[in-house]
């Protein structure tokens, strides 16, 4: 199913249960009411902000996105610039304020020509009289700018555009479909012969866009139409369709409601179950063990499902695989759909619509690669981005995460797909530019990136888990013969070193271990050569010969490619983690306490 069938689908059983606009309508934010008596006279001007001076959000007639060129009011609400002919000079050119309110003014003479409702009549007097020069003098204020304005008639409680008889304007004019030349063609959505809509619906609730509202779909360059088309005749899709997969999806980014949108980066995440009637009699049982609940009466819907999901996408986010994953009813599907901000339109990260199960099965796998040990974290796994800020971001900033890395680490996740190689690079690149390899951070994502690649293609072996004196793996064990050789370095001289080897020669060890392994070699000589004389250090030896032993006849290799340098990052932090077996108490206890010294790194 594609992104807009399934928007349309929900909306469709968000509106069922009244949980979304009406089409043609749409939650905006409103900050002033002007109060209009019978004939058109300003009463007053009321504030609709909040505490922290934000405008109230309110149901407002709206079926279509503007564009930033032309003139096109909204019906019985609008910014000042259009109601009232006023803006801010410094952002936006009188003359466009002008046209704006010519086209305001416009479209309710020509719509509201021989109506008798009392308050629509009164905002058609309203405009007759109105000359912008007015809103210099009280009761109008310069913070009434940059808020959407509406109109009421007297004391009553609603807005006019809240009367049946605006209503019955708006109901027309949301039905009216766009003609392109006459053209009619089965839309995209639902496979109906309509005329498609110009502009499709604008999109809020993205973090980091350049607007607030910016559109899922859009054609704004000659480079982008095909076969001569322009605009929406590139992707035809219904006025109606459009207006419906617009309506759900603002409303499951709605800020405020929190069930159904999460933060992952860069990337703003929607999701909703697709649970109908049917599939919710079926999920009865186990919905009431979820929820404590019981008896035949009760069945799940789709508020329940989401809130499900929301659970396991946190799990996801935050990086967990508890035994108890929540699952959907059976035969039930959800939607996760993963947006991020661009030039001129959303860009869609990732789109998965599958079963809950295999959701479930692809979060125990992420644990499951990104298992190593000993684990470098207490109690439960890092979320993605704590991972991400450990191990390629400079710093440990989150801005400086490399971009769109975190949303295809998410979508490698969700779907169950090879982490992005540039999760590898970016950890190794990190530790070659000096992160500490120690830490297992960098060991942890690197071994996850190449434990999914060596399931998915053949020829390739997954890392070991804990620290494997077994494997041939000569970067491996050059990982680990280069944390034994920093070891005995710590050892012999304590707390005076000023930069380990580590320090001076990780990066060009990991890439080039050939001309660095003869320097390496010949110091940690000299530092066991010390240790012996200080009757210590025997199990470092034991365990430098071991490692030589597993190394090629004919020494390093003269380079190593990036899964090299990855499997040797590994070998490091398990011989550097590793307890070994036979390390007298109190060489274990100088050697955690030299290491323990940050002054020394």
């Amino acid at each position: 199913m594609t992104v807009l069938a399934a928007l349309d689908s929900y909306y469709r059983r968000m509106a069922e249960r009244g949980d979304v606009a009406e089409a043609g309508w749409s939650q905006e934010p409103v900050g002033f009411v002007l109060t209009l008596a019978a004939d058109g006279t300003l009463l007053e001007v009321q504030t609709r902000l909040d505490g922290k001076g934000k405008p109230r959000p309110a149901l407002v007639p709206k079926w279509f996105g503007r564009s930033g060129t032309g003139s096109t009011p909204f019906f019985l609400w609008d910014n000042p610039a259009y109601a009232l002919g006023v803006g801010d000079a410094e952002k936006k050119k009188p003359a466009k304020t002008a046209q704006d309110h010519a086209a305001f003014r416009a479209l309710h003479e020509r719509e509201l020509a021989g109506e008798t409702d009392e308050g629509l009549v009164a905002l058609l007097r309203f405009l007759a009289t109105w000359t912008p020069a007015r809103f210099a003098a009280a009761p109008f204020e310069a913070r009434m700018l940059p808020w959407n304005l509406a109109f009421r008639l007297g004391d009553e409680p609603r807005l006019i555009h809240e009367r049946p008889a605006a209503r019955r304007h708006v109901a027309r004019l949301a039905g009216v479909e766009e003609q392109d030349g006459g053209a009619v063609v089965p839309c995209l959505v639902t496979g109906t012969l309509s005329a498609p809509v110009r502009l499709h619906p604008k999109i809020k609730g993205v973090d980091g866009t350049a607007s607030a509202e910016v559109p899922l779909v859009s054609f704004n360059e000659e480079a982008f139409a095909s076969h001569g088309q322009e605009q929406g005749l590139n992707a035809p899709v219904s006025r109606a369709a459009a207006q419906r997969y617009g309506a759900a999806l603002n409303r499951l980014l709605d800020r405020g409601r929190n069930s159904n949108r999460l933060r992952i980066a860069d990337t703003t995440v929607a999701f909703w179950a697709d649970a109908s009637e049917a599939e919710a009699r079926e999920a009865e049982s186990f919905v009431a063990a979820c929820f404590g609940g019981g008896g035949d009466e009760e069945k799940p819907d789709e508020e329940q499902e989401a809130e499900r999901l929301r659970d396991a996408l946190v799990a996801v986010r935050d990086g967990r695989a508890e035994a108890k994953v929540p699952e959907l009813s059976p035969g039930v599907r959800f939607h996760v759909l993963g947006l991020s901000p661009n030039a001129a339109r959303l860009s869609v990260r990732f789109w998965l619509s599958d079963s809950f199960a295999r959701f479930a099965e692809r979060l125990v796998r992420h644990q499951e690669d990104l298992s190593i040990l000993p684990a470098p974290w207490r109690g439960r796994a890092p979320s993605v981005l704590r991972l991400l800020v450990k191990t390629t971001a400079p710093g440990e900033k989150f801005e400086n995460i490399p971009p769109a890395l975190a949303g295809e680490v998410m979508r490698a996740v969700l779907e169950g797909t090879p982490y992005p190689r540039t999760l590898l690079a970016a950890a190794v690149t990190r530790l070659r530019a000096g992160d500490d390899a120690g830490t297992g951070w960098h060991a942890a994502a690197i071994r996850a990136g190449l434990a999914r690649e060596a399931r998915f293609f053949q020829g390739k072996e997954a890392p070991p888990v804990e620290l494997d004196k077994d494997s041939d793996d000569p970067a491996y064990n050059l990982g680990r013969f280069f944390a034994v050789a920093e070891i005995a370095q710590r050892m012999a001289l304590g707390r005076g070193v000023k930069a380990t080897i580590r320090d001076r020669y990780y990066g060009a060890f990991s890439a080039t271990p050939a001309s660095v392994f003869p320097l390496v070699q010949r110091g940690m000589q000299n530092h066991l050569a010390k240790l012996r004389k200080e009757g210590k250090g025997g199990w470092v030896e034991r365990e430098v010969e071991q490692i030589v032993g597993r190394l090629p006849p004919e020494g390093p290799p003269r380079f190593l490619p990036l899964d090299g340098q990855g499997r040797l990052a590994i070998g490091y932090y398990h011989q550097r983690a590793t307890k070994i077996e036979g390390k007298p108490a109190a060489e274990r206890a100088e050697e955690e306490a030299v290491e323990g010294e940050d002054g020394n790194e």
